[in-house]
């Protein structure tokens, strides 16, 4: 059975009950309020800002004040164990990873903040949740399709997966019908918004993906 060897803080019941996590990327963490604005107005209510955007440490705390508990926020793009404890005491409510690193998911743990280690391989997504992950990221997730999820469920039935990387709005269902936690969703949420597109039709995208989704959350 697979099962976590060590005890994850649970993911939030915000994400549980909206599985939409909007990753952001923009040229400077400065661009990320109005932006995250909208996305709660169309109900998303966990975003996760990405390392590779330069200012997000600094900017983490700022954003924490905005939006108090309105939204989760979590930070992902985490490469190295170095960036753990300041991007925690920044504020973030999760961290995400693009590869399964032990002693980043052992830091995470340890300080009791949920982490979402990314891996393709059954070998690695099944190493990160013994460690200790909250649940694994699929990454990317296009490589396989929703299907892959039911394979992995056969040797790790409890094994929770969170698909991102090439999950477009119209698959985003398909994968939560196949058993996601939650799904990841970038550009094609996003598109132009952080170039000047329309923050109110972000808002109405956002509405639509997370009514579509939210009916298969887990309970």
């Amino acid at each position: 059975m697979s099962q976590n060897t060590k005890f994850a803080r649970p993911v939030s019941p915000r994400l549980q009950s909206a599985p939409v996590i909007a990753v952001l990327r923009a040229e400077h963490a400065r661009d990320y309020a109005p932006v995250i604005e909208a996305l709660i107005a169309g109900g998303i209510v966990s975003v996760e800002l990405t390392l590779s955007t330069p200012g997000v440490i600094e900017e983490l705390p700022v954003l924490r004040r905005q939006f108090g508990n309105s939204i989760d926020l979590g930070v992902g793009t985490v490469t190295a164990l170095s960036e753990v404890d300041p991007l925690i005491d920044a504020g973030a409510d999760y961290l995400v990873t693009p590869t399964t690193r032990p002693g980043i998911i052992d830091r995470a743990v340890s300080r009791g903040v949920p982490i979402f280690p990314g891996g393709l391989t059954p070998s690695e997504l099944h190493d990160g949740w013994t460690l200790g992950a909250s649940a694994v990221k699929v990454f990317p997730a296009c490589v396989f399709g929703p299907s892959y999820i039911s394979h992995l469920r056969g040797p790790f039935p409890e094994i929770q997966v969170v698909p991102s990387g090439g999950v477009s709005l119209e698959s985003a269902v398909q994968w939560m019908r196949a058993g996601a936690l939650a799904v990841s969703l970038g550009g094609p949420l996003l598109l132009d918004a952080f170039k000047g597109g329309d923050l109110k039709s972000l808002s109405e995208r956002s509405v639509r993906v997370v009514e579509q989704v939210k009916e298969f959350s887990a309970s």
